[in-house]
């Protein structure tokens, strides 16, 4: 029976179709060394956590790595790529609950829904309610969205047709926006927007994309929201902005250090908002990703190649390591 090895859990409806096929077994740890003794055996590797390098190297029979979302910083796609392994995604199916999330965090900035809430349950009802003077509506507001790949327009539909918001993109390739997305560069969108959302892949373009002379720039009063990955923002820079009353707020998903070790300067300002690189899992996200990893497992265990196929000049030493597959 094949082998189907996860980094984590997945949704039950994910195990009961890959337990059709196959056998799921779910790691022991998540340290490089129990990842790589644990998926010698097997055919498929559904990732949720960064996979080492070596999990490719020396005897293993691993098929394909299939990404448990979109992101594929997770998977050394070069080594995979480089041992005959097929890799595959599941892109988009997170992309609403990353939206919602997003809008739901620039609300909580602006109604200063941290602090309320503290200042109600330990000072009582008129020290929450002092707030309410200092906070704003979303309504009326410039988001200005960089990535404008499933993420960025899920988050720019919520925010232009449910709050009416005036809305500015960039990607690397300027095309493919919605009618109601204006595009801009980085810079002018960075300086004009009251909201800006990092949505975009890590790449060597966009690590310290949010620099200095960048957040610099931002307007005086603005809200960065990240749900890309920590390292596209530079956080010395962000933090001295937060302190000093130039932003508003700051929504954060992703962080440089995972998790984000406890004494960092992040959870010490009031005005932050940080969450543990959950934006996109909900029950419903969960589902689709977990049946999305699962279907294309089956795909590849069937003998054929993934629906989302991400390596493919791989094709040739795959097919000369697996001569049967179609």
């Amino acid at each position: 029976m094949p082998l189907i090895y996860s980094t984590h859990d997945l949704h039950p409806q994910a195990t009961a179709l890959l337990e059709q096929a196959g056998t799921v077994r779910v790691a022991g740890a998540l340290d490089a060394g129990t990842l790589v003794r644990e998926s010698r055996d097997a055919d498929i590797v559904v990732v949720r956590a960064p996979l080492p390098a070596e999990i490719f190297a020396g005897e293993h029979r691993i098929r394909a790595a299939v990404r448990h979302g979109a992101g594929l910083d997770m998977i050394p796609v070069e080594a995979a790529t480089a041992a005959g392994v097929l890799v595959a995604n599941v892109p988009a199916v997170n992309a609403r609950s990353v939206a919602e999330h997003v809008i739901f965090a620039c609300l909580a900035l602006l109604r200063r829904f941290r602090m309320m809430d503290r200042d109600l349950r330990d000072a009582g009802w008129l020290a929450g309610r002092e707030h309410a003077n200092l906070t704003h509506e979303l309504g009326g507001r410039r988001i200005g969205i960089v990535g404008m790949g499933a993420v960025g327009r899920q988050i720019a539909g919520i925010a232009h047709h449910g709050f009416g918001l005036d809305v500015l993109g960039t990607s690397r390739s300027g095309a493919g926006f919605p009618d109601f997305v204006q595009y801009r560069a980085i810079d002018e969108l960075v300086a004009s927007s009251d909201i800006v959302v990092l949505a975009c892949p890590l790449t060597p373009e966009t690590t310290g994309l949010m620099n200095p002379n960048r957040i610099g720039t931002m307007k005086a009063g603005a809200i960065l929201v990240n749900v890309s990955r920590g390292p596209v923002v530079d956080d010395a820079a962000l933090i001295a902005a937060l302190k000093d009353g130039k932003l508003l707020g700051a929504a954060l998903d992703v962080f440089t250090t995972q998790p984000l070790p406890a004494d960092h300067p992040y959870l010490a300002l009031d005005n932050v908002i940080v969450s543990p690189h959950m934006a996109g899992i909900t029950e419903e996200s969960m589902m689709r990703m977990g049946v999305g990893a699962a279907e294309e497992a089956l795909r590849v265990l069937a003998g054929g190649l993934p629906a989302n196929f991400r390596n493919p000049q791989v094709e040739p030493a795959y097919r000369r390591r697996f001569p049967l597959a179609q």
